[in-house]
């Protein structure tokens, strides 16, 4: 027996609760497929969120999660091995279980590529950074090292310079600086330390600092990255949807699936939001696109029946 909804959304971060509560307010039915893997599991907490400032990732989701069961939406925990088209509905499959849908809305966000240096990836989310919005004011004061794998390194290194005066440019594999970058960089008391970051060191559960090719340390309390995210588009593939390429001059910073207005595809009836559809969108911005993409698929099948229940003119 398959299982039918009007709409199933695929992922249950911000974005996708947030377009599923807009739907089941409207009375349909919806099903949220969350497969527990939210890009921001890392963090500890989410920030710029009014009133949910502070809050943990996981405690914003449980919330969510309550809220649609309030309104009649349902949840299943699971991965979505694929998605189909059946005529002028979508099959999408979890396994065993095959259910089926008017229109789907993905929603599964975006997975970040670190830079491949030792002791990075352990503390990520925590003292390996990348957003001044996300987390800023967390190491305001404190001394911050921008890894440079890309042209982005100069520009955070002006951001983080806003919340400290203790910041240094860790040269790195990035670009070669420009006099006039090095420059400004002396100007703002921006240090640059040159040659290759060989560690991140820490210890006691926090970061300590990196160590650079000839064997200097450095010591930071933090270290700032620009990861390259990707979009988690795979499922799309078999409908025709590949992703775009976001760069910065040659540099490639992320991908992400196009769309139109409320989230809207090519493929008629399928809808993206969040960090699927935009590689900068924060926690409060994915759910709006949840909450625009939910409208936009609530009017479209309001829209559909209201053309199929209209006869033509002159018919008895």
């Amino acid at each position: 027996m398959i299982d039918n909804y009007d709409v199933v959304v695929i992922g249950g971060g911000a974005a996708g609760l947030s377009g599923a509560i807009a739907l089941a307010r409207s009375l349909r039915t919806v099903l949220v497929i969350d497969a527990g893997d939210p890009r921001n599991a890392p963090a500890g907490h989410v920030h710029n969120f009014l009133t949910q400032d502070g809050t943990p990732p996981a405690e914003l989701y449980r919330q969510g999660r309550r809220e649609l069961a309030g309104y009649g939406g349902q949840l299943a925990e699971a991965r979505v091995e694929s998605i189909t088209r059946d005529g002028d509905r979508f099959r999408v499959g979890l396994g065993d279980r095959l259910v089926e849908a008017r229109r789907v809305l993905v929603t599964t966000g975006a997975r970040d590529e670190l830079p491949d240096v030792p002791g990075l990836a352990e503390r990520w989310g925590r003292d390996v950074l990348h957003c001044p919005y996300c987390h800023g004011w967390e190491v305001r004061g404190q001394r911050v090292g921008v890894l440079s794998t890309s042209p982005a390194a100069a520009h955070q290194a002006l951001l983080f310079r806003q919340l400290t005066d203790r910041v240094t440019v860790l040269a790195h594999r990035g670009p070669e600086l420009t006099a006039g970058q090095r420059r400004q960089f002396a100007d703002l008391g921006i240090t640059v330390a040159d040659g290759a970051v060989v560690a991140v060191e820490s210890a006691d559960d926090h970061l300590t600092g990196v160590r650079l090719a000839g064997g200097a340390a450095v010591g930071l309390d933090a270290v700032v990255v620009a990861p390259v995210c990707r979009a988690r588009a795979e499922l799309l593939a078999p409908l025709g949807l590949e992703p775009a390429e976001f760069r910065m001059g040659d540099t490639l910073m992320g991908t992400y699936v196009a769309a139109g207005p409320g989230g809207s595809t090519p493929v008629p009836g399928l809808y993206v939001a969040g960090n699927i559809a935009d590689v900068q969108a924060q926690v409060i911005s994915a759910a709006a696109a949840g909450l625009m993409a939910g409208a936009a698929i609530n009017a479209d099948l309001i829209m559909t029946g209201a053309a199929a229940a209209t006869r033509p003119s002159g018919q008895i």
